[in-house]
């Protein structure tokens, strides 16, 4: 039989029946491996959860089960709230995420003692008690619910999806003849296949995310274990719910029926492993437990499994009690062995993780919890805030695929979007490997020196007409209130704030601000006039391309045109702000009425063909996905070929505190410390050679976050900056001012040489040098309030973004 065409396409049914009869173990499982690795990879995911069952009572009488109880005298037939809270608790204490309630199918209907025992505590029915206490754990713990409910209607379907992240429930076997007499389901209603299919059905038009799985070596044969798969593959292609296919092995338990019955054994697992992977094709979730197979996690691994499932550092597994979960510390050394990288997820996979699939609430929380590749996030660090990272783990030598990347990069090929995105995924071994290898390169291009530039920022206002749901900046009847007050700032206190930069040693002043809707191109060239009038050789650093965009639109000239009139009225450069994320699939979400990718692009390649540089930047950690960066460094790296006008590369992470769209429950919390360090290592490696400078933000990063920057590709630190307006109204907390002498002594404390540079990375006047190691405290500024603007009449107000103007 030739089984690698599957790694091509799926088996037809009657092909995917015919490996009922192969017997080549070793043939099953390298083509089910080369499968999986396709798309999963070097991971294999797990789930921290805790473990909650609800009631062990169960109308059905499975010969193999030992959760399920009758009543017993004295014994309560439900857990109590408290007792459901002391779990969740302790297990959202231990690092848990999921909450995972089992519980048996509908034990009112056979026991008078539920029905007692539900009316006590105020419910009706099993499933309505279920949906309050997983709505009680997720309000007071944060852990997302994943229940196992038995068999519902699509009302109760609808009824669950609401409090849980995701819900369960194995089809176990798809043959009527394990339900006949003698056999293992006698007597169990609710394990009459077509039942149980129908719920998983019907889950897929509830568009709940929905685990199942098939239990192996209860009397089924090989060719029915293949019919219960595809099965489950039919309702899947219909419905997309299927998240996971887990593959258990049965375990013979004392005083239950089959308690003498023979185990599948460790091969009849791996072929059924093996079996399954080709059924479902790359892109599916195999799991297998771990606990259910000491010894044997690595032939597991092998056959083509790409999770183990839920794993509870804190309670045991209720349903095989015989069976210990491994250490998570083992499990992972485990995993390593076999060649693969052990990373926690949720209880939703991350194609999941959409307002589709989980209702608003579950979303949000999902979102908060996770990284970009839908993951879970391993600590509390988010860009802005002072909580300390945790250490990424280093074990040994790089995945084989990451090492050729690497190769590639340092023998200086370009490197392509596949391989970008992998080393944006590079976790623990990985990590450490895409860093020192920027390390190596940033010492190549830019050598051991850390630049710095003494600046003033100046935002002149915070009135904006654009709704950019990242921006917690913009104030303003046209905007989101959020932080302070709307303000305009006169050209006075702009000539003021100019005058007393110089006076401090600043060589640049940086200016941006909202797009205040009174704002044409001729506030912009009176800002410069203000600006070079209160210091004639202040280098000026200001206007995004959205600025310069809308500036000449108002005018009715060209941007060219434009960009010749600042550049006459003594505008230097221009920061790369405004470029978010180059990539329209996610602009269209956080700023729709911006200008599009491709706009961005043409202002900045206009602007250097005039011989004005900028910068250039990526905000990142809120929507995006690794995808999206990888392609954002691709179209930098392009115009940065043709131009050479980019000055250095500034990677922003997104700081979500008080940004609407985070307040919205829409975006994650920032990147993770791994991906942040890694945007600035894989922006090294990706833009060389043609960016020379990669700058680290202290105002966004902090004190860890910097040193770890610097040792992983970055070479520069911005700027002193006097005045923060914009990330700070986002809720970051590093401070205002990064006086020279904090500058450096963050730089040597790195290991590196500091040294002050102007704004095109020449050296400064020793004049302002010394100015800038004797400065004066800041006087305090002054936010001229905005003026309130009524409308007339009809205006119209350009947004480029738009297929037309409001």
């Amino acid at each position: 039989m030739e089984l690698l065409q599957y790694i091509d396409r799926r088996p037809e049914p009657r092909e995917a029946l015919a490996l009922a009869d192969c017997g080549d173990l070793e043939g099953l499982m390298d083509a089910a491996a080369r499968l999986r690795d396709r798309l999963h990879g070097p991971r294999i995911s797990y789930s921290r959860k805790v473990f909650i069952p609800l009631t062990h009572l169960c109308r059905d009488v499975c010969h193999y089960c030992t959760f399920a109880k009758p009543p017993r005298r004295g014994e309560a037939a439900y857990m109590t709230p408290e007792q459901v809270l002391d779990i969740a608790r302790a297990g959202a204490a231990a690092g848990c995420k999921e909450a995972l309630f089992t519980l048996g199918d509908k034990p009112e209907r056979r026991y008078r003692a539920a029905r007692e025992a539900l009316a006590e505590l105020g419910y009706e029915t099993t499933l309505d008690y279920l949906k309050a206490m997983a709505k009680l754990v997720f309000e007071e713990t944060g852990l997302l619910p994943h229940l196992n409910p038995g068999l519902m209607t699509a009302e109760e379907l609808a009824g669950l999806r609401g409090v849980s992240a995701s819900m369960g429930i194995m089809l176990e076997s798809a043959s009527d003849r394990l339900c006949e007499k003698g056999m293992p389901h006698y007597g169990s209603p609710d394990k009459l296949p077509a039942r149980r299919l129908e719920t998983i059905r019907l889950a897929g038009e509830a568009k709940a995310p929905f685990t199942s799985g098939i239990l192996i070596g209860i009397g089924e044969t090989r060719q029915e274990r293949i019919e219960a798969l595809l099965a489950l593959r039919d309702i899947d292609d219909a419905t997309g719910a299927v998240q996971e296919i887990i593959v258990q092995n049965f375990r013979a338990k004392p005083d239950t029926k089959m308690a003498a019955a023979p185990e599948p054994g460790p091969e009849e697992l791996l072929w059924t492993i093996a079996v399954a992977r080709l059924v479902f094709g790359p892109a599916a979730s195999i799991q297998a437990p771990p606990n259910l197979s000491p010894g044997a996690l690595g032939p597991i691994v092998a056959a083509g499994i790409d999770d183990w499932g839920g794993v509870s550092p804190v309670t045991p597994d209720f349903v095989n009690p015989e069976a210990p979960w491994p250490h998570l510390e083992t499990l992972a050394r485990e995993t390593a062995k076999a060649g693969k990288q052990l990373v926690e997820r949720l209880t939703a996979y991350p194609r999941y993780l959409d307002g589709e699939w989980l209702a608003p609430a579950m979303l949000t929380r999902a979102l908060q919890l996770s990284d970009s590749d839908g993951l879970a996030r391993p600590d509390d660090w988010s860009p802005g805030e002072l909580t300390a990272p945790e250490p990424i783990l280093r074990r040994g030598a790089a995945s084989a695929d990451v090492a050729a990347v690497l190769a590639d990069a340092e023998a200086g090929a370009p490197l392509d979007e596949a391989g970008i995105v992998r080393l944006f995924q590079a976790r623990d071994d990985d990590f450490h490997a895409v860093a020192e290898a920027a390390d190596r390169a940033r010492a190549r291009l830019a050598g051991d020196t850390v630049t710095y530039v003494v600046n003033r920022n100046i935002n002149y206002t915070n009135v904006c007409y654009f709704k950019c749901q990242f921006c917690a900046f913009s104030k303003g009847k046209l905007s989101e209130n959020l932080r302070g007050r709307p303000y305009d700032l006169d050209l006075d206190e702009i000539r003021r704030r100019v005058a007393e930069a110089w006076d401090r040693g600043a060589t640049e002043v940086c200016m941006q601000g909202g797009i205040h809707p009174d704002y044409t191109g001729r506030t912009y060239l009176d800002i410069l006039d203000a600006v070079k009038e209160a210091a004639p050789d202040i280098h000026v650093h200001a206007f995004t391309p959205l600025e310069v965009f809308q500036g000449a639109h108002t005018l009715g000239v060209s941007v060219e045109s434009f960009l010749r009139d600042l550049k006459a009225a003594g505008l230097g450069t221009l920061p790369g702000t405004a470029a978010e994320v180059l990539d329209d699939e996610v602009r269209r979400i956080i700023c729709p009425d911006k200008i599009d990718t491709q706009q961005w692009l043409d202002v900045m390649e206009t602007a250097h063909g005039l011989g004005i540089r900028s910068t250039a930047t990526i905000m990142y950690g809120h929507v995006e996905r690794p995808v999206h960066w990888a392609r954002h460094l691709l179209r930098l790296r392009a115009l940065q070929a043709r131009t050479g006008g980019f000055t250095e590369f500034v990677p922003l992470p997104f700081v979500h505190m008080e940004a609407p769209i985070y307040l919205k429950g829409r975006a994650r919390k920032g990147p993770t410390f791994r991906e942040a360090v890694l945007m600035h290592a894989v922006a090294r490696l990706a833009l060389a050679p043609h960016f020379v400078n990669i700058q680290t933000s202290w105002v966004k990063m902090g004190p860890e976050g910097v040193s770890a920057a610097l040792a992983a590709g970055a070479n520069d630190l911005g700027g002193t900056l006097m005045n923060e307006s914009i990330t700070r109204a986002a809720g970051t907390v590093h401070g205002q001012e990064m006086a020279p002498h904090r500058m450096e002594e963050t730089i040597r404390t790195a290991g590196r040489r500091p040294e002050q540079r102007t704004t095109d990375y020449g050296r400064p006047p020793e004049l302002q040098v010394l100015r800038s190691r004797q400065a004066a405290p800041l006087a305090e500024v002054v936010e001229t309030p905005a003026r309130k603007y009524e409308r007339a009449g009809p205006r119209t107000l350009y947004r480029p973004g738009l297929t037309a103007a409001e």
